[in-house]
């Protein structure tokens, strides 16, 4: 992670610094790795929230629809689409959002985690009981 973000001209490097820190401080016991070429935070094994640096911005992903919902008027002066959230290099930091986004994107992945065994079980006695 320190590669990708010296790669970057000095001023998004302080940028993307403070991203990793809200992060690591939102989601703690997350770990950091690279994927698909950018920072990656991963719980459980499970991929949870990935950033990336820009020329002209930097972005937060995966924006899932329940966390654009649940932050709708927080996010609306930012640019969300496909999944993705920019924030311009030029604004402020929105720290509380970005820990919030990060908080909501390791809860949806815990939740993904817990109900996964429920549905397998769930399966299971489903088809022994159709005999």
């Amino acid at each position: 992670m320190d590669d990708y973000i010296a790669a970057h001209p000095t001023q998004v490097q302080l940028i993307l610094q403070r991203v990793r820190r809200i992060i690591r401080t939102a989601v703690p016991e997350a770990e950091e790795v690279i994927s698909y070429q950018i920072p990656t935070y991963k719980l459980n094994g499970k991929y949870v929230v990935y950033f990336a640096g820009w020329k002209e911005h930097y972005s937060l992903y995966p924006a899932s629809a329940r966390l654009v919902a649940a932050l709708e008027d927080e996010l609306a002066p930012y640019q969300v689409n496909k999944g993705t959230i920019r924030f311009p290099l030029s604004r402020p930091v929105p720290a509380k959002l970005i820990g919030r986004i990060a908080k909501l994107l390791a809860k949806e992945a815990r939740e993904r985690a817990m109900a996964k065994p429920a549905r397998t079980k769930q399966r299971r006695r489903g088809s022994s009981g159709r005999r």
